[in-house]
């Protein structure tokens, strides 16, 4: 199975920024899709940003040029850049990662614990 270990989230102004880390974890990790979803309260789940092994990312529409995601294939991690952002971007933030291992090859979805975002007015 694969874990996945996130970092970055917390409090922020309005206008400020944030990075967030996402590091996918197992026996030797095989990741080919990965990146960020986010949740706000009584909202449905929405995408972020999410690229796959040797393509170009895929932003959510609300993103407009703001949020940058990268990823380190060497680490298995993916990066979040958050920047100008605004009260509604204000969320719990979860890394996604689609992967399989040598123990359990099968390719599968997988979810981290998620890290909250606030941003205030």
């Amino acid at each position: 199975q694969v874990q996945l270990v996130e970092s970055g989230g917390g409090l922020v102004q309005d206008g400020g920024s944030l990075r967030l880390n996402c590091r996918a974890s197992g026996s030797s990790v095989s990741v080919r899709t990965m990146g960020w979803y986010r949740q706000a309260p009584g909202k449905q789940r929405e995408l972020v940003a999410t690229s796959a092994s040797g393509g170009s990312p895929n932003y959510g529409d609300f993103v407009k040029g703001r949020f940058t995601t990268s990823r380190d294939n060497a680490k298995n991690t993916v990066y979040l850049q958050m920047n100008s952002l605004k009260p509604e971007d204000t969320a719990v933030y979860y890394c996604y990662a689609r992967a399989s291992t040598i123990l359990y090859p099968t390719y599968e979805d997988y979810w981290g614990q998620g890290t909250r975002v606030t941003v205030s007015s």
